[in-house]
């Protein structure tokens, strides 16, 4: 049995206790929030103890394994830090960080630690996504050629409005879309250069858009459309290749769709969309139950911290291109985006 506590009892940390409360093999130790009232409320829905700082929960708790950290992004640092000095394993919500540097030093510091760090992409795990890997991987679409892929909706309201200090959030760019850069990451290897354009500045900052442009090193190209516009949220993927495509969009009520160009041997013949059924288990209980199970078992998880650390620098250098109005070319040991440099100088 793991024993967890949960930081942050906003939206994600709610998520993340109710999936340990109905989690057998974890034990939900329980919520730390400086807003006492949210704090108990979340935690009497789970089943647990309310703590107003870390370091009282620390005092008052027999035991703790892991602490979770759901906060906003320039919070997860200083509690990333803490735990593993504490020698706790660390789960974080994503991005991990706003800065390369911070980053690798929170990656550094739990190694050094000896404790292990998880990244909530938790994109890897929802059903329609590795699904559409698993088709990408079995060949279906032949060479990957174009991808499409998008999310958003309206503008989040979150602790004291953080999302709308750019600084701080980084805007669409960086707090959601890093999810389809992780994502498309996976499926298609590295990324050789990153182009995009935005919104942010141009008009009201409670208004976001972004269109980012990946090439990759295997030759594909993937458009990426982020919205902080617009109203109800969604979330789509279309992969085009050689001989086939997949396609993805939430809106739908049968959204997982795959056809193969002409009838080749094993589709449906002829361009006619084949359904797929989703999977209605929680993909968030699904990320933390396999990262939980990695610390058992001590094995390496589906996403690393060092894939977070990959797809914050293309997150950072989408930022950047946007800044300059240049690609940005990515290249391994790459200065951090988000300062001066040339990206892979």
């Amino acid at each position: 049995m793991i024993h967890v506590l949960v930081i942050g009892a906003g939206a994600m940390g709610s998520t993340h206790a109710a999936a340990y409360a109905d989690m057998p093999n974890a034990h939900l130790a329980g919520i730390v929030d400086t807003d006492a009232g949210k704090g108990a409320r979340v935690a009497e829905a789970c089943g647990t103890s309310s703590f107003t700082s870390y370091a009282e929960a620390m005092e008052a708790l027999d035991r703790v394994d892991v602490v979770d950290v759901c906060l906003p992004t320039p919070l997860h640092k200083k509690f990333v830090l803490q735990a593993a000095d504490d020698g706790k394993h660390v789960i974080c919500e994503k991005p991990l960080a706003r800065s390369l540097a911070d980053a690798r030093e929170m990656i550094d510091h739990c190694r050094s630690r000896g404790v292990q760090l998880f990244v909530g992409h938790v994109l890897r795990f929802f059903h329609e996504y590795a699904h559409a890997k698993q088709l990408l991987d079995d060949g279906v679409i032949g060479k990957p050629a174009v991808i499409r892929a998008g999310r958003g909706g309206g503008y989040p309201i979150g602790w004291q409005h953080w999302y709308s200090d750019f600084g701080a959030s980084g805007g669409i760019t960086l707090d959601a879309m890093i999810h389809d850069f992780d994502f498309l990451r996976w499926c298609f290897g590295e990324v050789e250069r990153v182009y995009a354009k935005g919104l942010h500045g141009r008009v009201h900052a409670q208004l976001d858009y972004s269109l980012v442009t990946l090439r990759f090193q295997s030759g594909a190209i993937a458009h990426v459309e982020g919205t902080w516009s617009h109203e109800g949220f969604s979330m789509n993927l279309e992969m085009a290749g050689t001989q086939g495509i997949i396609g993805y969009d939430s809106a739908r009520d049968q959204p997982l769709l795959s056809f193969q160009r002409g009838g080749h041997a094993g589709g449906g013949g002829g361009g006619v969309p084949v359904p797929e059924s989703p999977v209605e288990e929680n993909p968030y209980f699904q990320e933390l139950r396999h990262f939980l199970n990695c610390i058992e078992q001590d094995e390496e998880p589906i996403v690393t911290a060092e894939d977070a650390y990959e797809a914050l620098r293309i997150a950072l250098s989408a930022l950047k291109s946007m800044e300059t109005g240049r690609p940005v070319h990515l290249g391994t040991g790459a200065a951090d985006p988000s300062s001066k440099g040339v990206i892979g100088s």
